[in-house]
């Protein structure tokens, strides 16, 4: 009888042992998976952290960038072309360089070229930040030249106005190499076209075409 006893004692503290042992394996199974998730967690948390915090710089440092190129055109420089051609003055990044191809002192056209840093080799597929073209041709027979790429819808036109007389601007396609924006005014007896050759200079050129004075 007492062995029964003894026997069946065994057995249920063997069954309590084994369940104790499986629980605890199941508590360090689930202690681990916690810990080893918790781990993973706190290093998404900390890469996600660390790769705002880079972006963010980056958006600074951007900015700041920008802040400088802006600040580093400043003041401008002053361009003023031949007194006998109207005399046209506009102001420019003192960052851009000016080279003039015609001076117009035989008196044929005049035309300049700025870029920033230094003006590249001159040639038709070039982008230049801003062409300075005075020439003797008549205004309207100017803008008639770009009527077919405005029918074509290549360029679009708009009316201006510098020194309070108006005048004709374009912006678009003016070839293949060439998208930009022009405004063009009749100085005198003259014609005057200025251009540039990139979208990427029109907050310069905007700046530039408002500053824009000549002799009537």
């Amino acid at each position: 009888m007492n062995r029964s006893l003894e026997s069946g004692s065994s057995k249920t503290w063997l069954i309590i042992g084994i369940v104790g042992i499986i629980t605890t394996l199941v508590a360090v199974g689930f202690m681990v998976w916690a810990l080893i998730n918790y781990m993973d967690q706190r290093d998404n948390v900390d890469t996600k952290v660390a790769t705002a915090v880079a972006e963010a710089r980056k958006v600074q440092a951007d900015q700041d960038e920008a802040k400088f190129q802006v600040r580093e055109k400043d003041p401008n420089r002053q361009f003023v072309g031949p007194e006998d051609y109207g005399r046209l003055v506009f102001d420019y990044p003192k960052t851009w360089s000016q080279y003039v191809e015609k001076d117009a002192s035989s008196g044929s056209t005049f035309q300049a070229y700025l870029n920033p840093v230094a003006v590249p080799p001159l040639s038709n597929s070039t982008q230049f930040a801003l062409r300075v073209l005075i020439e003797s041709r008549d205004y309207d027979q100017v803008i008639n030249s770009y009527q077919t790429a405005v029918r074509r819808g290549d360029l679009t036109s708009s009316t201006v106005k510098a020194d309070e007389q108006t005048g004709t601007r374009l912006d678009g396609k003016f070839s293949n190499d060439i998208r930009g924006s022009a405004v063009i005014f009749k100085i005198r007896d003259k014609t005057v076209t200025l251009r540039t050759d990139a979208e990427t200079f029109r907050a310069d050129f905007n700046a530039l075409v408002s500053s824009i004075t000549f002799n009537k």
